[in-house]
């Protein structure tokens, strides 16, 4: 009866029974260690089972994407223009995150009690968070490049944060296919091609236990925000209400008004019938905070859904898990003012200039993993000469806040994935099917003779 029910839906009705699972912990003061020891592990292994086929993912498909490219002339024009794409994408939720905040200033206002129990509260976890970004801060100017190419490509596919290394090696290893004898170099793309393959028949089997994976992340969490004191969890999202609603409301509008806009412009897909598609991927990426765990599923719907050519989406994809944190962008630009403001502390006009540059870099940095944003934003805060510290003004809600800002991260890297496919002539005209992506439908099993 449960495999009837549609993926999402089954994601929808695992949130909802978690969500309630917590609150009813909280409520009733039972001790959150049944939740930690026996339900938190069923969504660690949910999350480590996506994050275990990431690296393979990436690398196997940007490899046989690239080389399946044909010539370098193609790849240059797809990479210009989806590295382009991302790049105004990022600049404008940027900017946009920098009207919302400075309109409404939901700092302003912030109780100076709850700032204090706030700071004294997580000061230990925003020095940790501190000292990963002095690293980084105190790194010269071309470290970014530097750290780009991995010493050891073994060391870097160990790492779900050194992805962007791997995406490196995987572009070069791709446009050396390119240049070798197309015999020589079909063994090669062939072993990727099927590895490829496997890793996207892996998620298949990884899915079918998302529903339970996303009850459990779920049920954790809200155990976990609450603590010793069942009624902090309450007190410090009503104290942080304005700063979240804007900064959910910023994320609500990159995806309705920038998305759509880029969609309508580019494509004869309707934004609502893309939505609906991509409902599995923002799902899975609201539960698991992580574009680069819920890469597998995001390409199996582009193509498999909406129709996008494999040697588009295996490019533009894992490229965009990488380098593409429009949520993340948003986010850092509306924490950023916000504690400056909570501080008392004005920015002017070059300060927050500083806030597009240094936001925009630092989304390109940012690991697509839960709480990398976090590591940046202190990055950004001393751009602008506001203490690192501050952060811990926005550890409490941040959490929650990762869980939306990564399903508009998922949603532009499909966005710019089907406009990119689109100007390429690599999408049919706007023909989106209705089935459940990971059930095939009737037809699908005929013509497979399955």
């Amino acid at each position: 009866m449960f495999k009837k029910i549609p993926l999402h839906t089954q994601i929808i009705i695992g949130l909802v029974l978690g969500l309630v699972f917590g609150l009813v912990i909280i409520q009733f003061g039972i001790s959150p260690q049944f939740t930690v020891d026996y339900i938190k592990p069923i969504g660690t292994i949910f999350i480590n089972s996506l994050k275990m086929i990431a690296v393979p993912l990436v690398l196997a498909s940007l490899i046989v994407g690239v080389a399946n490219l044909g010539d370098i002339s193609k790849l240059s024009r797809i990479g210009g223009k989806t590295i382009l794409a991302y790049l105004i994408t990022t600049v404008v939720a940027i900017t946009l995150g920098l009207l919302l905040v400075n309109i409404f200033e939901p700092g302003e206002k912030l109780p100076q009690e709850t700032r204090d129990s706030l700071m004294a509260q997580f000061d230990s976890q925003a020095g940790s968070k501190a000292d990963m970004a002095a690293e980084i801060k105190d790194a010269g100017p071309l470290q970014p490049i530097v750290d780009i190419v991995p010493e050891n490509l073994i060391a870097a596919a160990a790492n779900n944060g050194s992805m962007l290394q791997v995406v490196f090696f995987a572009i070069i290893a791709g446009i050396a296919l390119l240049q070798i004898s197309k015999d020589k170099a079909k063994t090669f793309t062939d072993f990727f091609d099927a590895l490829n393959d496997v890793i996207i028949k892996i998620v298949e089997y990884i899915m079918m236990i998302a529903p339970y994976g996303v009850f459990a992340l779920m049920a954790s969490l809200i155990v976990e925000i609450a603590g010793d004191n069942p009624d902090s969890a309450v007190e410090l999202l009503l104290a942080l209400l304005k700063y979240t609603v804007i900064v959910v409301a910023g994320l609500a509008m990159i995806i309705f008004v920038v998305y759509g806009t880029i969609l309508k412009s580019f494509t004869k897909i309707k934004f609502f019938d893309f939505l609906k598609a991509m409902r599995p991927a923002m799902l899975l990426g609201f539960s698991t905070s992580s574009s680069s765990a819920t890469l597998p599923v995001t390409m199996k719907i582009v193509e498999e859904e909406v129709g996008v050519s494999e040697e588009v989406s295996s490019f533009v994809l894992p490229l965009g898990a990488t380098i593409n944190m429009n949520g993340t962008s948003l986010y850092q630009a509306v924490a950023a003012v916000f504690i400056a403001q909570a501080l008392g502390m004005d920015l002017t006009i070059s300060q927050q200039l500083t806030i597009v540059l240094t936001a925009t870099l630092a989304a390109i940095g940012s690991a697509g993993v839960p709480g990398a944003g976090l590591i940046m934003l202190i990055i950004v805060l001393e751009a602008i000469g506001v203490p690192g510290a501050g952060v811990a003004l926005i550890i409490a809600p941040d959490r929650i806040l990762d869980m939306f800002r990564t399903v508009v991260n998922i949603t532009g890297d499909a966005t710019v994935c089907v406009a990119v496919a689109s100007t390429e002539g690599e999408l049919p005209d706007g023909l989106i099917r209705a089935s459940n992506p990971f059930t095939p439908s009737a037809e699908e099993l005929n013509v497979k003779g399955e």
